[in-house]
């Protein structure tokens, strides 16, 4: 029987309820019975079946559907794996299942609890999707028995859902970012719905907590909607979750103040129908909200539909053993019964879990699930779970338009980011539906706001914002600018993350984790290209002196750097052209981490278009213009890293050019950092030819670096001759002072610069050397002087900054 709504839908928010009346913002369905037989028992055997594979794939190496005894030479060595989500997770998989056949819905399954590959991998089987990608993993006796047995062992699947999973979309080893990676899913997928299981424990985290305000942003007239299934059983490793020791008014009312609809499904013995029911209702409801908004009369604040789903940790594995609780308690999470393989008394109560399900029950002879689990199979392969091309084949490039249409004049003064915003507007006008940027509320302040001649914000709580059509995400959380960029991009899109340099760091983990899912996606051959995830890190320390010490932090650099170098890009343009056409090239490229790092402030543009675009080709390059005779025959070489250091580089080579005429310098500049490595360390690393070629055999080389120097040291490890070599960078030294005392404090000043340069010039340059202690002396001399007028006026020379002349 069809399901009765006993509350009006989308009710309003009354903050004069008394404590007792919020159990009535739930929204209540009459279930029983509300599956036919049929189904029902379609349902009930699609679960037994799940969790009987799920659980035989924790322990064991043979036997796989109990037709003998179990002995120990059955288990596997070593039990990895975790049961106590399971039930749950192919609880909902068989729901997701039954609509998907009876309505054609278009969905995707984002579990938080990734741990809970067990069950992912078991309905995955079930509904045969293994075999579409993994062709000896039939749905028989004989690819049940690889599954089995592969589980959890060398060449086999992880213990957690990655990149191997079919259908997965979202890395499941650290907890918290589910949520947000289903909302960036959705975007600009009008016809999809992703439902999101949020673990009890994962629900504990900053991430998802600020997640769940991901309804604000999504439009329901140009994108999807996500159904948020929260899974309470109670328990973590060994301790209570916090949502476990909820109440419903608890739940209700928290969920209700964020936004959504409420409805807790808690009854044991009638979950099938109860969860069947709240999954129509959900639908009903998003099917409601998106018809509103798409007939030209949208919902205002919609209260879209979350499920709280309360069943027992572990729920049908063993009850308790050796006077523990084991099924609701945290004895479920891993493995429940860890001494299988020993302990005959653990052996016996395996084999009779592992019966009480009734495998010859659940598979035919020749190990091929019965007909009625099959009777709630999609049956066209590719509406099934695992088999959506939005998860491994959606990529959609971008047209990106000719950069050098937004150059600045070379010799003029320009803002990189005013210049990556000019070209943003025309990425945005050209890709009205590929194309976010997800920012941390800071798109102005960073020099961006170009982009908002062309587009918006898409806030849709904010009546000046909503249903327009904005591009722009910013939400004062870096966790879900993150996980949404990612869901965007692992769907076909591609998106944005500019933010404050200092507070990129927030979400590297996440980056990570993102970049071990791509890795992992690479190496698997059904898996498509996607778009790389972009990131363009401004406001750097370097003019953070204004903000002080704690703006201060150039650390994700590092981050990036550490990922396998397949992945890895990292790239500090030195000025506002040379940004446009590493912007462009990021845009368009595929499976990478990118990152750029550059300036807001008006700085000198070196470079032409055409001198732009073969100095990004190259990586690096001579700059002959500051150089002595155009860089031949050097005594030193300076090389600069980002643009301001740059510029104290170049206000070097002008200051020796001026005090110091007899020393020769070579200035080059880096714009591609990983052509640094070490030769075969890196796809762009620069031969150990081409390097000397940059830089000479023999010369001493000084790095003047945006990042950690010891960054730097780990680039170029493994590089010959490295003694000739010095760096300065930044030394975690700053506060509230003026941009050029920043530079003095960090040893990244045109005086630092010089004073190395005559240092390295002595070596070789008997000129240079006879009076090198009397030239640094003097460029010392002239540090001190800026610093005491700086702290006499407040303010740097008005001249500091202009662009030096040779």
């Amino acid at each position: 029987m069809p399901a009765q709504i006993l509350l009006q839908a989308n009710p309003p928010a009354d903050p004069s309820l008394l404590p007792d009346s919020i159990l009535s913002l739930g929204v209540q369905l009459d279930t029983k019975d509300y599956l036919s037989k049929d189904e029902l028992k379609a349902m009930k055997l699609f679960r037994r079946a799940a969790d009987y594979i799920a659980a035989a794939m924790i322990f064991l190496n043979d036997n796989v559907l109990v037709e003998r005894d179990i002995t120990p030479d059955d288990i596997k060595p070593r039990l990895l794996g975790h049961w106590g989500t399971c039930p749950g997770l192919a609880m909902v998989y068989g729901n997701i299942n039954r609509l998907v056949r009876k309505t054609d819905l278009n969905a995707l399954y984002v579990v938080g609890p990734g741990h809970g590959a067990p069950a992912i991998l078991s309905s995955l089987w079930l509904e045969d999707s293994l075999s579409a990608f993994y062709p000896s993993m039939t749905r028989d006796r004989k690819g049940l028995h690889e599954l089995i047995k592969g589980f959890s062992a060398p060449g086999g699947f992880p213990s957690h859902i990655n990149a191997g999973t079919p259908g997965a979309i979202h890395e499941g080893g650290e907890l918290g970012y589910a949520l947000s990676v289903s909302f960036g899913a959705v975007m600009d997928n009008p016809d999809l719905v992703v439902v999101c299981v949020v673990g009890d424990g994962e629900a504990e985290t900053g991430p998802t907590a600020t997640a769940w305000h991901g309804i604000k942003y999504i439009d329901p007239a140009e994108s999807g909607a996500v159904l948020p299934i929260v899974h309470v059983n109670g328990f973590k490793i060994s301790e209570r979750t916090i949502y476990g020791t909820m109440d419903d008014k608890e739940m209700i009312a928290l969920f209700t103040g964020y936004g959504y609809q409420v409805r807790i499904i808690e009854d044991a013995d009638n979950l099938d129908n109860n969860l069947a029911a709240s999954f129509d209702w959900a639908l009903a409801e998003i099917k409601k909200i998106q018809s509103a908004a798409r007939s030209g009369k949208p919902i205002v604040k919609p209260r879209w539909p979350v499920l709280i789903l309360r069943s027992p940790k572990g729920l049908g594995g063993p009850k308790s053993f050796h006077g523990e609780f084991i099924e609701g308690s945290f004895h479920s999470h891993q493995v429940p019964l860890p001494g299988a393989k020993s302990s005959s008394e653990e052996l016996e109560a395996l084999q009779a879990w592992l019966k009480s399900y009734g495998p010859q029950e659940l598979f035919t002879a020749d190990g091929t699930p019965v007909p009625e689990i099959l009777s709630i199979i999609p049956e066209a392969p590719e509406s099934r779970l695992g088999q959506k091309r939005e998860s491994f084949r959606a990529y959609s490039p971008l047209t990106v338009p000719r950069w050098q249409n937004f150059c600045a004049e070379k010799g003029s003064q320009d803002s990189c980011m005013k210049a990556l915003g000019r070209l943003l507007k025309a990425v945005v006008h050209e890709n009205p539906q590929r194309f976010r940027i997800f920012s941390p509320d800071e798109l102005v302040s960073n020099k961006l706001d170009a982009v908002f001649d062309e587009t918006g914000r898409n806030f849709q709580w904010d009546e000046q914002s909503r249903a327009q059509g904005g591009r722009v995400i910013e939400i004062l959380s870096e966790h879900t600018c993150q996980g949404m960029l990612q869901g965007y991009t692992l769907t076909g899109r591609t998106g944005l993350f500019p933010s404050y340099e200092a507070f990129l760091g927030i979400v590297q983990t996440m980056m990570v984790q993102y970049s071990k899912f791509t890795k992992m996606a690479g190496e698997i051959p059904w898996r498509e290209p996607c778009g790389s995830l972009n990131y363009l890190e401004t406001s750097t320390w370097t003019r953070q002196e204004h903000n002080g010490f704690s703006h201060q932090n150039p650390a994700f650099i590092g981050a990036v750097l550490n990922l396998k170098p397949a992945s890895a890009r990292v790239y500090l343009p030195p000025d506002a052209n040379t940004f446009l056409s590493t912007m462009a090239h990021c845009l368009r490229a595929k499976n990478y981490v990118n990152l750029m790092v550059g300036s807001k402030q008006p700085t000198p543009v070196w470079l032409s278009p055409e001198e732009a675009d073969k100095h990004c080709i190259a990586g690096a390059s001579v700059w002959k213009f500051a150089s002595v005779d155009d860089g031949v025959n050097p005594d030193v070489v300076l090389v600069g890293i980002g643009v301001e250091v740059t510029f104290e580089v170049i206000a070097a080579a002008a200051l020796l050019r001026k005090h110091v005429p007899e020393l020769r310098v070579r200035v080059v500049n880096v714009t591609d950092l990983m052509i640094l490595s070490a030769n075969g360390k890196h796809p762009h690393a620069l031969s150990d030819e081409a390097f000397d070629s940059l830089f000479t055999p023999d010369k001493p080389i000084h790095f003047n670096y945006h990042g950690y120097p010891i960054e730097l040291q780990g680039l170029l490890f493994g590089r010959p001759r490295l003694e000739r070599v010095s760096i300065e960078g930044y030394r975690e030294e700053g506060t509230t002072t003026s941009p050029f005392d920043m530079m003095l404090c960090n040893h990244t000043s045109r005086f630092d610069v010089a004073a190395a340069a005559i240092r390295g010039g002595a070596l070789s340059n008997p000129k240079v050397a006879v009076n090198a202690h009397g030239h640094e002396s003097f460029i010392k001399h002239l540090a001190v002087k800026e610093r005491d007028y700086i702290y006499r006026h407040g303010k740097d020379h008005d001249d500091m900054f202009n662009t030096p002349t040779f």
